[in-house]
């Protein structure tokens, strides 16, 4: 073991001071976060809050629940027992045991929505598409995971999915489908809330025209789709009271309606007669349970919109107000029902008591925008995320609260979207066909959440396996139950959430696909460390003022594009900078461990890179400290370095630049029976950069320590005066003439229009125009 650490050499034993993990201080942070323990009071405040943005969706099923179920009347009034029992256990089975108390257990550190999930199991399995991860990102303090015995079921599952790329593509495809579904949601909820919510006024007035209470819903849509740049931060302190308002109004509606009309519905809460439900009747009887799921609609929204809240603050939300308000708003029009069932196409505004008519239809409108409003923003960070893992265009992401990062604004999309809802409300123009759409798009979210869950309690939870198949048989059983019975009414409007989830997953798929292909272009034609070394100092260029950012996807290795840029200019700065931004799979990296730097090659050369990390969740915009940013972290290297011996002259992807603003006591780390103390005392507030007014080209070199930092750091400023320019790959990505023509089709036309379309890096980084430098080139795949 000596032998082979001394074969090492000195560059290895460097890495290995500046890599080694820091577990004391790292502990310490990860506890901050954790899930805080809350108060009492604070807690019964979080779930309060939590109704406006969790709840509103799953909150106004009741508006249209009944007319899906029974779209060609009632014939038996036992027929409503059956269906009302069928929604008691569906809320029962899905919404409280799986979701409420299982699902969002399985949170990214508060966060939620397929993403989250799949970010975990990325975590604790090598299934990410995109090979960039390094074992220093397993050191970050959010980047938790746990371990198995390598025996375990657990482990013989995470070799399974890794052995071959087609389960991992299966595995990223069945996110991707759930996603998609969860776009579909973002355009068909507004749509079925507000048309229902709306549909009030004809009751009121039944000689009015159909396309009146239309056009009535397109206006609030469009009002709702172009207040969306304001963001919930101004108006969200109401969105909570409206909701609550709304669940006990439909809960006291549905005391005075059990006890007004019929008492006997209370005997749904019995199984039986779902079983009498199926027996009575054939098709019918199953096809009406693609309207008996509606009740269910907005629970995937509820684990989506988790962010913020913790889980306890949402369960005691759920199980204090939510449930029980939803049962009895269900058993009242129920029990109306019973008396008369000919107002099943109007059921809740009918069950209304005449006094209170007016008051309710506001609160039913104003909590159908809320509802609305809560998918729309779910719909905005499920598109964030997707960005982040490379799965879909860059498009502009505006932060509209300086307080809660996770509330975003994407113009474009919101467009879209607005456009879409617009042509389904405008379409359709009735609940029935809009509630069949409806209803298939959120099954096959919930299908989706149940195989990832299958594998969140393999990997992560380490369940053991006769639990995870009783989870996985329970949740199947009823959700593929659900799912036959939306395929009868495909045809009947299920179809739309179909094409849309269709269009968008082309979209992502594509995207991805390029991105892949992009990064796999970069990796096989990186330059070798034995070419730039062989180059010399002067990378036999002239080597001018200022200092040259290179971007560039690689987090390890020399970019061709550098190359490619050498071989057809004469110049190049005295200072390069390879940077390279990446996304990891974690919902945060903290500031302080943001950026990571190396120096590539001897002192010689300044030649340096800088890996900029982000998670899914991180405030990545049109950022001015950018800039500034990284060049503090590339003098806190210099200074660190210089308090080293020996600099690093290895391809091989060591990071040094990992600190975190602390004073802390020397490490003691041993190797081969060494002791050796670092000290690691620096912060990056105590970098003072050294002003000179010595130009580049005057650099002397000192052979003592502090000498030598001095002037590096005297160099690097000198040539940050000189100037900044930001270098950038214009790479673009060609079918190969011998390609099949789906593949042209999907390479040549669809990405390149997105390419096209999508925002430049430039923007992304807020780099000048005048500082900016392209390099083209083009590769086949």
């Amino acid at each position: 073991m000596d032998d082979e650490t001394e074969n090492k050499g000195g560059m290895w034993d460097l890495e290995q001071k500046l890599d080694q993990p820091m577990d004391e201080e790292a502990g310490r942070l990860r506890n901050m976060y954790r899930e805080k323990k809350f108060s009492a009071l604070l807690l019964l405040r979080l779930a309060f809050q939590s109704l406006g943005v969790v709840y509103g969706d799953l909150g106004t099923s009741p508006l249209y629940v009944f007319y899906n179920t029974f779209p060609k009347g009632i014939n038996d009034t036992e027929d409503v027992v059956g269906a009302l029992s069928l929604i008691i256990y569906s809320l029962t089975l899905i919404p409280l045991l799986k979701y409420v108390f299982v699902v969002c257990r399985a949170n990214d550190n508060g966060q939620g929505g397929t993403f989250a999930l799949y970010s975990l199991l990325c975590r604790h399995a090598k299934i990410k598409t995109i090979p960039n991860q390094h074992r220093t990102d397993e050191e970050l303090t959010t980047y938790s995971r746990t371990t198995f015995r390598e025996k375990s079921f657990a482990a013989k599952t995470k070799r399974w999915l890794e052995r071959h790329a087609s389960r991992k593509n299966m595995l990223l495809m069945l996110v991707l489908v759930g996603t998609c579904m969860v776009i579909g949601d973002g355009i068909l909820t507004p749509a079925i809330s507000v048309l229902s919510a709306t549909g009030g006024i004809k009751v009121d007035h039944p000689h009015m025209s159909n396309d009146i209470v239309v056009l009535v819903a397109v206006v609030i849509l469009v009002g709702l789709f172009s207040m969306q740049h304001y963001g919930t931060d101004k108006v969200g302190w109401l969105f909570a009271p409206i909701v609550l308002l709304w669940f006990i109004l439909i809960g006291v509606i549905g005391i005075i309606n059990i006890f007004k009309y019929d008492t006997s519905v209370l005997r749904a809460f019995s199984p039986v007669h779902i079983y009498r439900y199926f027996k009575r009747g054939g098709r019918e009887r199953w096809t009406s349970l693609g309207g008996i799921m509606l009740c269910i609609t907005g629970t995937e929204a509820l684990f989506a919109d988790l962010a913020h809240f913790p889980v306890s603050a949402v369960q005691i939300a759920f199980t204090v107000i939510v449930f029980p308000c939803l049962l009895l708003a269900y058993t009242g029009q129920a029990a109306y029902l019973m008396k008369n069932k000919d107002h099943v196409f109007d059921a809740f505004y009918r069950s209304i008591p005449e006094g209170i008519y007016w008051p309710v239809f506001i609160i039913a409108t104003l909590a159908a925008i809320v509802a609305s409003q809560a998918t729309i923003s779910a719909t905005f960070s499920i598109i964030k995320q997707a960005l982040a893992l490379g799965c879909f265009p860059r498009v502009k992401v505006v932060h509209t609260s300086k307080k809660f990062l996770g509330q975003i604004y994407i113009p474009d999309i919101n467009w879209i979207l607005m456009i879409l809802c617009i042509a389904v409300t405008a379409g359709f123009k009735n609940q029935s066909q809009i509630g069949n759409a409806y209803g298939t798009a959120v099954v096959i979210v919930m299908l989706a959440t149940t195989l990832l869950m299958t594998l969140i309690m393999l990997l992560v939870w380490h369940c053991h396996w006769i639990l995870v198949l009783i989870f996985t048989a329970l949740s199947l059983v009823v959700e593929c139950t659900y799912f036959f019975a939306v395929l009868f009414k495909v045809n009947q409007g299920g179809w739309v959430p179909l094409v849309i989830a269709a269009a968008f997953l082309i979209i992502m798929f594509v995207w991805h696909y390029g991105t892949v292909k992009r990064y796999e272009f970069e990796m096989h034609s990186k330059v070798s460390m034995a070419w730039i070394l062989g180059l010399g100092p002067s990378l036999g260029l002239v080597r001018v003022p200022g200092i040259g950012l290179v971007y560039t996807e690689l987090a390890s290795g020399v970019p061709h594009i550098f190359s490619h840029f050498i071989t057809n200019l004469p110049a190049i700065h005295s200072v390069v900078v390879f940077v390279c931004v990446k996304y990891l799979p974690v919902y945060t990296v903290p500031e302080e461990e943001r950026f990571l730097v190396k120096r590539i090659g001897p002192k010689s050369f300044h030649m340096f890179r800088c890996v900029a990390r982000y998670g899914y969740k991180d405030l990545h915009k049109k950022d001015d400290d950018f800039e500034k940013k990284l060049f503090d972290n590339l003098f806190l290297f210099v200074r660190l370095e210089s308090m080293m011996e020996g600099c690093s002259d290895s391809d091989e992807y060591s990071l040094y630049g990992q600190q975190t603003e602390r004073s802390r006591e020397d490490l003691v780390m041993k190797s081969g029976g060494v002791s050796n103390s670092v000290d690691t005392t620096i912060s990056s507030d105590s970098i003072v950069p050294v002003r000179s007014p010595a130009h580049a080209n005057n650099m002397t070199t000192s052979s003592g320590q502090v000498s030598s930092q001095t002037d590096e750091l005297e160099f690097l400023n000198s040539c940050r005066d000189a100037g900044v320019v930001h270098i950038m790959g214009n790479t673009v990505v060609r079918a190969r003439r011998d390609s099949r023509f789906y593949k042209k089709i999907a390479v040549d036309y669809i990405y390149a229009f997105l390419r096209k379309i999508c925002r430049e890096n430039s923007v992304i980084f807020h780099v000048p125009h005048e500082s900016l430098l392209n390099v083209g080139q083009v590769f086949y795949v």
